[in-house]
């Protein structure tokens, strides 16, 4: 779906649509929820003022729980399906080893095809799955194509929605005055939410897409049919033209957010209310829990993961404090 075009795109996109409609994520919610509070009650065990990686220990578990249920992947299987993903998504690794690493998805992916299709249940791959088996006249999933999109569904819906929650909760300890706002209801989380997708999204270049015609640019330059093109969504979100002379600074109460974190027209993502509920929530149980949050080591040594892809830290250190 992430490469296919034209009449192709909205087939494949049609298929997966369901799972994602405005029902089924009200559905989700109680369950994004429980997740979210039981790694907040496993925080709450770590004893107070200790140093916690809020990267290992909230923002990766929570999306690998969200879409293992939303995908119906056995809990057994999902510590092994986060290695694999994460290496998805790790521009350093040698060709050799990506190879390796993907022959390792697909070998995932096969295996809860078979699981699924033998015991189906109320579940993303369930549904992928009766579509690739009951539709006729050649309109559903094709043998490839069904563990190519159940593999897209499991990456974007995983390592994104781990940078949002890294740097929003970044960004907020960061910024004691913008946390004050969302804190003080000036701001709501979706606000905060909004503004992260913005100024620090989850995709910060995605490599590559390939111009279908001739593009012309506003200053006549024009990008030929053909020719790859590597879009900086980091960069765009920032423009002066489109967020004012501002628009490098991090601001909840900003009242225009559009943003390009989630793409933009006929490839817009499906997943967004999701990633949405689930930084949201995080976010409002975090803070409520843990008033008295704070950054273990200065923002500005903390390192980002080695990736052209995506935007996070190697390790978010904090503080877990109930007293405000």
């Amino acid at each position: 779906m992430l490469t296919a075009y034209g009449a192709d795109h909205r087939r494949l996109r049609r298929m997966v649509a369901p799972a994602f409609s405005a029902r089924r994520i009200a559905e989700l919610k109680p369950a994004v929820q429980a997740l979210a509070a039981e790694l907040m009650d496993e925080l709450a065990a770590v004893p107070e003022g200790q140093v916690v990686d809020l990267r290992e220990r909230l923002a990766y578990p929570l999306p690998i729980a969200v879409i293992g249920h939303l995908m119906g992947v056995p809990q057994e299987q999902r510590d092994d399906f986060r290695q694999i993903v994460d290496n998805v998504f790790d521009s350093t690794l040698t060709p050799e080893q990506a190879q390796a690493n993907n022959l390792r998805l697909f070998e995932h992916i096969e295996q809860l095809i078979a699981t699924k299709r033998a015991e189906p249940g109320d579940d993303m791959t369930s549904l992928l799955i009766a579509a690739r088996d009951e539709e006729s006249g050649g309109a559903g999933l094709t043998a490839a194509e069904l563990p190519d999109t159940m593999i897209l569904m499991i990456s974007a819906g995983y390592e994104t929605t781990v940078d949002v929650i890294d740097q929003a909760v970044f960004t907020m300890l960061a910024s004691p005055a913008q946390l004050g706002l969302g804190r003080s209801g000036e701001a709501s989380w979706a606000d905060v939410v909004e503004e992260t997708l913005r100024a620090e999204p989850a995709i910060k270049y995605l490599p590559l897409r390939f111009a279908v015609t001739d593009v012309k640019l506003p200053d006549g330059q024009v990008i030929t049919a053909g020719e790859p093109i590597l879009a900086a969504y980091g960069a765009a979100n920032r423009h002066p033209d489109w967020h004012g002379a501002d628009a490098d600074a991090f601001d909840v109460t900003r009242r225009v957010k559009d943003h390009l974190a989630f793409g933009y027209g006929v490839h817009f993502c499906l997943g967004a209310p999701l990633a949405r509920l689930e930084v949201a929530e995080a976010l409002r149980q975090l803070f409520d829990r843990f008033p008295g949050l704070s950054l273990a080591a200065p923002a500005d040594t903390l390192r980002p993961i080695p990736t052209l892809i995506s935007n996070g830290h190697q390790k978010l250190p904090v503080r877990l404090h109930t007293a405000g």
